[in-house]
């Protein structure tokens, strides 16, 4: 028996762990398409950044731990097809998660960007000697870069095109507090704002404001790899296609991570995420099914981010909410935003509020329901919603 899992990721690195957590005796390789040990990624734009931490940290684990799991680990290998895998299988796992989407203006050349490790350290490096950084780009990744970017005393700027930040995955409330955070520590926040060239120092505008800076950084989104499903034939959509079990097309094929789409229950439909959390579970979840004990993916989704001393956390998908409940003050700098569509809770973002979170995640787990009125009580016991 043999298990190839094509992605050195934190899924990759999640599925070979708990395969011989589960008990599978069978050979084990992971085939990463960087030349490093599986790594982290949320450092990356964070405690890498500002040197808090060092790129020994960021590795899931030493050389020595694949060595004794007697799990074989290919670096620094790109595989192009299915026909050509570098070892045999039975049993095979895309987990080879997505890329950084490109700026396609003029002089696009000029941005660097930050998803991988060299990416990171490229970023770090330019970073030390830059007095000005400009980020187009108003997420969660780039909001991080422009936080870590005033900490370490620059000048920072986000121009995003949309008319508020974090507009994909946030609510008004939410994006309103994170810009006023932002431009109070310094940030410059250019909403509605498109970006028509780059040169070599400054971002031109669409209504040709000149935004003067020393690095560029851009933080667009991404793009499944799902290129070596197209080419075998595997159904595809916005990402990978796999069935509750996580099962491609070819039920020997699965796939997990931020390249594959799911059903989800949280979504009510199909849906593909982008985090840790979904890559580790998922990695659980197939490690089950190949050793003979298949359950439903059915995990709750959670998030975070951390920008300046804000930490960011989020309970399932707010997805199609036409409502949202302020619980707390923003301007204490601690309080929840629940997300209802119909009545009915779909998802809750904390800011500073680690133990209302961690309520919040049981509360979607167990799609227990808080009322809109009992949301808004900051009084009102929200485990009790639980018993």
């Amino acid at each position: 028996m043999s298990v190839l899992i094509i992605g050195g990721g934190q899924g990759g690195y999640q599925t070979a762990f708990s395969l011989r957590a589960e008990g599978y005796g069978g050979s084990i390789t992971i085939v990463g398409e960087e030349p490093h040990l599986p790594y982290q990624r949320p450092p990356l734009s964070k405690g890498l950044l500002l040197g808090k931490q060092q790129e020994r940290h960021v590795f899931l684990r030493v050389a020595e731990f694949y060595e004794k799991q007697n799990i074989r680990l290919i670096s620094g290998t790109h595989v192009q097809s299915l026909r050509e895998t570098p070892v045999s299988y039975e049993w095979l796992v895309l987990a080879t998660g997505a890329r950084n989407r490109h700026l396609t203006c003029p002089g696009a050349e000029h941005a660097l960007y930050l998803r991988t490790l060299d990416e990171s350290q490229a970023v770090k490096q330019r970073l030390e000697a830059a007095a000005s950084v400009v980020v187009i780009g108003g997420g969660f990744v780039g909001l991080e870069i422009a936080a870590a970017a005033r900490m370490l005393g620059k000048d920072a700027t986000v121009i995003e095109a949309q008319p508020r930040l974090m507009a994909r995955v946030a609510a008004p409330e939410v994006s309103q507090y994170f810009r006023e955070q932002h431009e109070a520590r310094g940030v410059r926040v250019l909403l509605n704002s498109f970006v028509e060239r780059l040169e070599p120092n400054a971002v031109i505008l669409r209504d040709e404001t000149s935004v003067q800076a020393d690095l560029i950084i851009a933080g667009i989104g991404v793009v499944p790899n799902d290129e070596l499903a197209r080419e075998a034939g595997l159904a595809v959509g916005n990402g990978i296609s796999v069935d509750e079990f996580l099962r491609t097309s070819n039920p020997h094929i699965f796939a997990i991570g931020d390249c594959a789409e799911y059903p989800s229950r949280y979504a009510d439909g199909r849906v593909r995420l982008e985090s840790v959390q979904n890559a580790v579970d998922q990695a659980t979840c197939v490690a089950k099914a190949i050793c003979g004990k298949p359950e439903p993916y059915t995990a709750a989704p959670w998030f975070w981010s951390n920008q300046f001393d804000i930490q960011l956390q989020t309970a399932g998908l707010a997805i199609g909410f036409d409502q949202t409940i302020l619980r707390g003050d923003p301007t204490s700098n601690k309080f929840s935003v629940f997300y209802y569509r119909e009545g009915i809770l779909k998802a809750v973002d904390s800011i500073n509020q680690a133990a209302e979170h961690m309520t919040a995640r049981k509360l979607i787990a167990a799609k227990a329901n808080v009322a809109p009125d009992q949301a808004a009580d900051a009084g009102f016991d929200l485990k009790s919603a639980l018993l």
